[in-house]
């Protein structure tokens, strides 16, 4: 049964609890990002008694550092993958209802500079409609060489012969990892970040029977028993693999996508750009988001993941270069207010030959002799998809039984009808009224964290309070945004972030300090240089 009670359902002394609380769970999700959040969201809804354990925090990898996108990816359709973009198509429509505070009906327009462009294209994008069937968010159509010029303000006329216009779905990716974190506790789920697995339970038979986990505050250990324990650890599975099968084959290669935030000048109108073929075969976004410009993306295969990946001068030169092609105001690094970098979960190929913007980004589960099920592959759009895909393998394999999923219309904590995405608060969605009256009781909670931003000390408290923020990068980074919206002003703000934190969570000016230290060092990596390092310093 959901938790009633609204003031103590996400403090963490009452979610650690139930740790011990309860000998056995039905189902044990490792990974807090969005794979991990929509399984367990598809074992709650089901009826299982679930518990999630995350070793950072909630979106600390790659569910945190998307292009921003809830689409069916053109760019699949191109590559003739008809399934996974009718299937996003059928999630995206889902997510736009479930959650229609973080998720909005974005104009995108493609810029024709080829006479076969617009016609091309055209076609191409009717049948992206046709796909969605009745969950589209609008036609796609042409648009002459004028109305592309107005639409897009800053783009190059030169040689411009059109456009066409089509509709996809846009959000912030943090920000509705929080709200499935809330909505499993809501419906009776135990879900806590900064609790690290750090080994596998078998039984005499040899099978996965649960895991060792350490919580990072008090440094406590647990051994918690399930009768499903599922790997959903994005680009790190092959670490949990391991943890069963020390000589486990490594099923994922990371791939990295890096984004630059620019001003909103550089994209002054309210459609985002779509440029469908850069020199090396991918395409580029230019994506209004609170107020700013998302400009990217890249595609680098790495050989290890790693929780900070950092942007490389070659993917930084990449995005300005190919920008500076179409814009008439042309972004540098002067420009930029924050690049982030993120790792794609891209199965491994043996002879790592096949090219990583070719590789299917289905996802694929696979059960260990053990019995450990792990889910790879994937995006944020078909998170809801994979949850019920995976639970459904539970119940085939007789680890749980039988039930039938119940979150395709499952509102997300917070839902409510939003037209107006303007206002940094939209995307609190129901919680505003609650926002508001916090206000009301301690008014001094109004302060802007930064004069030169939009965001206020009420919501530090509120992230502490209602969205199991623990540190100030839990705040800045994915709960109010800063970090990835303006770097510099996440840096100067850290102090103040620290002292609100430190008053709601009872820790001293040491952990303060500590904090702002830490969250600095971190944060840096998101500004970038004015130069470009130096080859000595990048080799």
């Amino acid at each position: 049964m959901p938790i009633s009670d609204p003031h103590d359902v996400f403090r963490r002394e009452n979610l650690l609890r139930t740790l011990t609380a309860r000998p056995i769970w039905d189902l044990l999700v490792i990974g807090g990002g969005a794979t991990g959040l929509g399984v367990a969201l598809d074992g709650i809804s089901r009826g299982y008694t679930t518990l999630l354990l995350e070793q950072a925090d909630y979106a600390k990898g790659t569910s945190s550092r998307s292009t921003k996108l809830v689409h069916g990816g053109v760019r699949y359709l191109a590559q003739g993958d008809i399934g996974l973009v009718r299937e996003a198509l059928y999630e995206r429509g889902l997510l736009l209802q479930n959650a229609p505070h973080l998720v909005k009906n974005q104009e995108f327009i493609i810029p024709n500079y080829d006479w076969w462009g617009g016609p091309f294209y055209t076609i191409g994008l009717k049948l992206y409609d046709m796909l969605a069937g009745r969950l589209s968010l609008g036609t796609s159509r042409h648009l002459s060489k004028q109305e592309t010029l107005r639409r897009l303000g800053n783009l190059k006329a030169a040689g411009l012969r059109g456009g066409v216009l089509y509709h996809d779905g846009q959000f912030d990716d943090a920000r509705l990892a929080i709200n499935l974190a809330q909505t499993a506790i809501e419906q009776g789920g135990t879900l806590l970040n900064h609790v690290a697995v750090r080994g596998l339970v078998k039984d005499a038979q040899g099978q996965i029977s649960g895991v060792t986990a350490t919580d990072a505050e008090t440094g406590r250990s647990y051994e918690l028993r399930a009768k499903a324990v599922v790997n959903a650890t994005g680009v790190f599975v092959d670490a949990i693999l391991r943890m069963d099968e020390p000589a486990a084959q490594k099923l994922v290669r990371p791939s990295q996508g890096v984004h630059i935030v620019l001003d909103k000048s550089f994209l002054p109108g309210n459609d985002a750009l779509m440029i469908p073929k850069t020199d090396d075969g991918r395409v580029l976004f230019a994506v209004p988001w609170h107020g700013r410009v998302v400009l990217g993306t890249t595609d680098t295969p790495l050989d290890e993941a790693q929780l900070e990946p950092q942007a490389l001068e070659a993917e930084v030169d990449f995005i300005l270069r190919t920008a500076a092609r179409y814009l008439t105001h042309t972004p540098t690094r002067h420009h930029a207010l924050s690049v982030f970098a993120g790792l794609r979960p891209l199965a491994a190929t043996p002879d790592g030959a096949a090219k990583t913007r070719e590789i299917s980004r289905s996802h694929k589960i696979l059960v260990s002799g053990a019995g450990l099920i792990t889910i790879t592959g994937g995006k944020w759009t078909t998170y809801r998809r994979m949850g019920q895909d995976t639970i459904d393998q539970a119940i085939a394999l007789g680890k749980l039984p039988a039930a039938e999923s119940r979150t395709a219309h499952l509102r997300i904590h917070g839902a409510q009808p939003t037209t107006d995405h303007r206002s940094h608060l939209a995307v609190y969605g129901t919680d505003q009224p609650a926002l508001q009256q916090l206000l009301t009781e301690q008014p001094e909670l109004a302060k802007k964290l930064d004069d030169a931003l939009e965001f206020r000390c009420v919501e530090v408290v509120w992230a502490a309070r209602h969205e199991m923020a623990r540190t100030v990068e839990d705040v800045l980074a994915r709960r109010v945004r800063v970090l990835f919206l303006d770097a510099a002003a996440a840096i100067r703000m850290a102090p103040v972030v620290a002292a609100l934190l430190a008053r709601e969570l009872g820790h001293d000016t040491t952990w303060q300090h500590q904090q702002v230290t830490e969250f600095t060092q971190m944060a840096r990596q998101y500004v970038l240089p004015q130069q470009p390092a130096t080859d000595e310093a990048t080799s």
